[in-house]
C-alpha cells in the first residue's frame, strides 16, 4: 500500500511540473536563438572546445538571475518594467526602455535572418518564407491565448534536439570536452573578448529577464506554487545550455579540427554536411529555424510586455485586443518591421546579430543592479529576497562582465 501511494505521488509530482514547464524551458531555449547559434558556431569554428567553461559558469549564473525573475514575479505580481518605473522612477525607466527597445529589434531582425538563411539552405527563397512566417507569427499571436501560444513555445523547444544528435553522430572525444569543461583558459585578445562578451550576451540576456517575469505574471503563478516554477526555471536553463555547448561541440569537432572559420550558422550548417556527412548539416539547419522561429515569437513579446508595464498600459495575451491595443499594435509592428528589414539586399545580417549580443551584454550589469535593489527591498520581497550567496554570485557576474567590456573598449582604444 505504502509502495502504491509513492508511486502515485512521484506521478502526481511528475504530472504538477508538466503542467508548469513553460517560463524557464521557452526562455532559455529561445536564448539558442539565430544570433545565439551564430555564436557558438563562430566560438566554436575559432576555438574548439576552450569556450566550454564560460557555458558551466554562465549555466549557474543563468539559474541564479532567471530565478530572482521568475521570484519577483510570483512575489509582486508584477513585470520587471512595473517595478522599475515604481521604485526608480521615469527617467531610469526610460533608459532601460530605449536600451531594451534596440537591443531587442537588432535581436528580432536576427531571429529573421536565422529564417532567412535557414530557408536558403533547403532551397527557399527568403522572398516566400520570411513574409509568409511573420503572417503566421502574427495571426498565431493575435488568435491565441497564453496557454496556446505556451504550449506551441514548449512544441518549438524540442527543435534543439537536433544538435543533441549530431554531437553524437559525430562521436567526439568527450574526455577532451570534460577537460575543457572544467579547465578556465583566457587569452587577452580583442576578437576572444568580444567572443566572450556575445557569449554572455546571448546567453544571459536582459530581454530573458524581463520575459521570465512577464509570463511568469500572465501565467497566473502564485508564491504557492513557486517550487515548481523554480524546478522550471533550474531544469530551463540547464537544458539551454546543455545545447549551447552541443552547438560549440559540433562546430569545434568539425569544423576547428579541419581549420575552417566560419562567421555565420548558416557557413557552419554549409560545411558541416560534406564534413559530417549530410544528415549533420540538415539537422543543424532544422535546428537553426526552429529556433529562430521560437525566438521571433518570444523577443517581440518580452518588447511589448516591457514597454506596455513602463507606461502603464493593459498587457498580455489574454487580454481582449480592443483592451491591450498597444500591446498588440507594438507586437506586430515589431514582427513586420524585423521582417520587412531582413528582405533589404546586401546587409550585413551576421554583424547585426554580433552587435545585438554585444549591445545586450552591456546592458546586463545596468539590468542586473536594478534586479539586485528589487529582489533585496523588504518591503516588496519580506522573507522572499535574495540569499547572501545570490547577490555574492550576481554581483561577482556584474563585475565580471563589467570588466570585460571595459578591457574591450580598452584594447579597441589603443588598436585604434
Amino acid at each position: 500500500m505504502k509502495k502504491k501511494t509513492t508511486k502515485l505521488s512521484i506521478f502526481r509530482r511528475l504530472w504538477l511540473f508538466l503542467a508548469v514547464l513553460g517560463p524557464g524551458l521557452i526562455t532559455a531555449s529561445a536564448d539558442n536563438d539565430a544570433p545565439g547559434i551564430a555564436t557558438y558556431s563562430r566560438v566554436g569554428s575559432y576555438y574548439g572546445y576552450k569556450f566550454l567553461w564560460i557555458i558551466l559558469l554562465i549555466t549557474v549564473g543563468e539559474v541564479i538571475i532567471q530565478e530572482m525573475a521568475a521570484r519577483l514575479g510570483a512575489v509582486t505580481g508584477k513585470g520587471t518594467a512595473d517595478l522599475i518605473r515604481e521604485k526608480f522612477g521615469v527617467k531610469i525607466t526610460f533608459f532601460a526602455m530605449i536600451s531594451l527597445l534596440i537591443a531587442n529589434l537588432g535581436t528580432t531582425i536576427a531571429q529573421f535572418a536565422g529564417i532567412a538563411s535557414g530557408g536558403e539552405l533547403l532551397g527557399i527563397s527568403r522572398f516566400i518564407l520570411v513574409p509568409l512566417v511573420a503572417l503566421l507569427i502574427g495571426f498565431f499571436v493575435l488568435r491565441g491565448t497564453y496557454k496556446n501560444v505556451e504550449k506551441f513555445l514548449l512544441i518549438m523547444s524540442l527543435s534543439s534536439l537536433s544538435y543533441i544528435v549530431t554531437v553524437f553522430m559525430l562521436k567526439p572525444d568527450f574526455g577532451e570536452i570534460l577537460r575543457n569543461a572544467i579547465t578556465p583558459t583566457f587569452e587577452a585578445d580583442t576578437n576572444y573578448i568580444l567572443a566572450v562578451l556575445a557569449t554572455v550576451g546571448t546567453t544571459i540576456t536582459p530581454w530573458g529577464f524581463f520575459y521570465m517575469q512577464s509570463s511568469v505574471v500572465d501565467k497566473g503563478v502564485e508564491i504557492d506554487d513557486y517550487p515548481l516554477t523554480k524546478a522550471d526555471v533550474i531544469f530551463g536553463a540547464t537544458w539551454g545550455n546543455l545545447v549551447s555547448a552541443f552547438i560549440i561541440i559540433s562546430t569545434g569537432a568539425t569544423l576547428f579540427i579541419s581549420g575552417i572559420r566560419v562567421e555565420s550558422s548558416e557557413e557552419a550548417a554549409l560545411v558541416l554536411a560534406p564534413l559530417a556527412g549530410e544528415w549533420a548539416g540538415l539537422l543543424f539547419t532544422a535546428g537553426l529555424m526552429g529556433a529562430s522561429i521560437l525566438a521571433a515569437i518570444v523577443l517581440p513579446l518580452s518588447t511589448v510586455y516591457a514597454i506596455s508595464e513602463a507606461f502603464g498600459w493593459e498587457r498580455g495575451l489574454d487580454q481582449r485586443k480592443d483592451d491591450a491595443p498597444f500591446f498588440y499594435w507594438l507586437y506586430i509592428g515589431i514582427i513586420v518591421f524585423s521582417a520587412l528589414f531582413v528582405l533589404i539586399p546586401g546587409l550585413p545580417l551576421f554583424r547585426i546579430m554580433w552587435l545585438s549580443q554585444t549591445v545586450n551584454a552591456i546592458f546586463l550589469p545596468v539590468l542586473l543592479i536594478l534586479a539586485l535593489k528589487l529582489v533585496n527591498d523588504i518591503d516588496l520581497m519580506g522573507q522572499y529576497r535574495n540569499k547572501r550567496a545570490q547577490n555574492y554570485f550576481t554581483i561577482g557576474l556584474t563585475i565580471f562582465i563589467t570588466l570585460v567590456a571595459a578591457a574591450l573598449f580598452v584594447m579597441t582604444m589603443n588598436s585604434g
